[in-house]
């Protein structure tokens, strides 16, 4: 008979004499924050191409579009030809509700999910980048 090895316990945390799991969210909150810290033009990007949206008259929009646009203005292509800047897409959701929580008066210019990365606990594994990809 096959015996599977035991679960291992889920690394916690203590805050205030209460144990807590870190969730896959916090574990993205970090990283979206330090890419932050090191990139904050990309932030003022967002928030500059989500103002021209609400200019031309849209009520809401796909962060999505705005990532891709902030891509397209910002990279350039290393001697290889291959691109030089990389924006996570799982920053969009952070990015989204940080520019409606600033400016409220805009709240709902994205639509929002749950972010079920909330229910998941943490992976522990490095973030990719631009070298994980040939």
């Amino acid at each position: 008979m096959k015996c599977s090895p035991p679960a291992l316990p889920t690394p916690a945390t203590l805050t205030s004499g209460v144990y807590s799991v870190k969730t896959r969210h916090d574990e993205m909150r970090e990283q979206v924050t330090a890419f932050h810290k090191e990139n904050p033009k990309v932030y003022q990007l967002f928030e500059k191409f989500s103002f021209q949206l609400i200019a031309r008259g849209f009520n809401n929009y796909s962060s999505n579009a705005v990532f891709e646009r902030i891509r397209w203005e910002t990279d350039e292509a290393d001697t290889d030809g291959k691109s030089t800047f990389k924006i996570n897409n799982n920053y969009r959701a952070f990015f989204a509700r940080a520019f409606m929580k600033r400016h409220p008066e805009y709240d709902g210019f994205y639509r929002l999910r749950k972010q079920t990365s909330q229910d998941g606990d943490a992976t522990h594994l490095p973030e990719l980048g631009p070298t994980d990809f040939g």
